[in-house]
């Protein structure tokens, strides 16, 4: 394992040495071992700072660092929210972004240098090698300030919600290329570089004896980081003007009768319940009144911190989890034909319309 692997964890190159290593993932986690830590303060990190940066950057040795990449990808995926999936993605490549503007115009020739991704190799690993033609400069001494991009690839990994400038019609166009800048030519890089981290993302862990263990063995802290994220402000949409209770789905109608029987429910039910209800529309407020006293308080405040104009932040868990946590009940037809519980609430206004 390289340097240079650590510091680029989702180069293909990375992931044949993660693969090549003698060193199996499923062990790391059942032992709890240092790379899991370093994995869950990547998934920390990027969730709350928008970095995947290390605290303390002398506390991982390479092996550790790297491993960590495949491990914060198995969290993300139980963590099972698109608004987490997204916001780490975007954290791994921003931080990548840095890191690629900082080793492009490094002069490092020592030992650090292992570390290092040349602008070559960016290109390479993205297959843009052939895409990308630097503008002639005056100078051979300092990066060209232009470049052209085939219109192919710029089509792909820009966005016109960039801005204006980024609309093909505003372009300098040349022989199938357009024309941009040195610092755009990054932020095209630091797209890609997103694109890469999210294939995949996420992915199934639980289904199997394996997958069951995993997830097992991680329980700790992924719901130490969705308590966390329970702290954030909420950027999900809220999925209904009105709201009718006689359309929830089954699973969630027991939680809601367990939480109005007095029952104090346990962190995943009341988590569940929380998201669902600020999900649909229901204010804070209104939830306490909805879940009875002995739960009013409990859920109000998870409620409060999930919720903002816009909805909440963290979906209620999927059919999929939501059958792993033993809270999916009494499955009607309407079951068989969705894969989560915001998508039956939906179906089934849709229905009464």
């Amino acid at each position: 394992m390289r340097p240079l692997h650590a510091r680029y964890p989702f180069f293909a190159a990375a992931r044949e040495a993660v693969e090549s290593a003698d060193v199996a993932i499923a062990a790391l986690i059942a032992d709890d071992a240092p790379a899991v830590e370093r994995g869950v303060e990547r998934v920390e990190r990027a969730l709350m700072e928008g970095t995947v940066e290390p605290d303390d950057p002398y506390a991982w040795d390479t092996q550790e660092e790297l491993l960590s990449y495949p491990i914060s990808r198995i969290l993300v995926s139980l963590i099972e929210t698109p608004a987490a999936v997204d916001k780490y993605a975007r954290a791994e490549a921003d931080t990548a972004y840095e890191r690629m503007v900082d080793d492009f115009g490094s002069t490092d020739d020592g030992i650090e240098g292992e570390a290092r991704a040349s602008f070559d190799e960016v290109l390479r690993e993205f297959d843009l090698d052939g895409s990308v033609r630097a503008e002639r400069q005056t100078s051979r001494h300092r990066a060209p300030d232009h470049y052209w991009v085939d219109v192919g690839p710029y089509l792909t990994y820009s966005d016109p919600s960039w801005g204006d400038e980024w609309r093909l019609v505003n372009r300098v166009l040349a022989d199938g290329a357009v024309r941009i800048a040195r610092e755009e030519l990054y932020s095209i890089l630091r797209e890609a570089t997103r694109r890469r981290v999210s294939e995949g993302l996420p992915f199934a862990v639980r289904g199997s004896d394996a997958g069951d263990q995993l997830a097992a063995a991680l329980d700790p802290h992924v719901q130490r980081i969705r308590n966390l994220l329970s702290d954030r402000g909420a950027i999900n949409v809220v999925y209904a003007d009105s709201v009718e209770s006689d359309r929830f789905p089954p699973c969630i109608t027991a939680l809601l009768d367990r939480a109005q029987d007095g029952e104090s429910l346990p962190n995943e039910a009341a988590f569940s319940l929380a998201a669902f209800l600020v999900g649909v529309g229901l204010d804070p407020e209104e939830i306490g009144s909805v879940v009875g006293e002995a739960n009013a308080e409990a859920l109000e405040d998870r409620a409060t911190v999930l919720a903002d104009s816009s909805g909440t932040q963290f979906a209620p868990p999927s059919c999929e989890t939501m059958q792993a946590y033993d809270l999916c009940v009494n499955r009607d037809d309407r079951c068989d034909t969705i894969a989560h519980p915001m998508a039956y609430y939906e179906t089934a206004m849709n229905d009464a319309d």
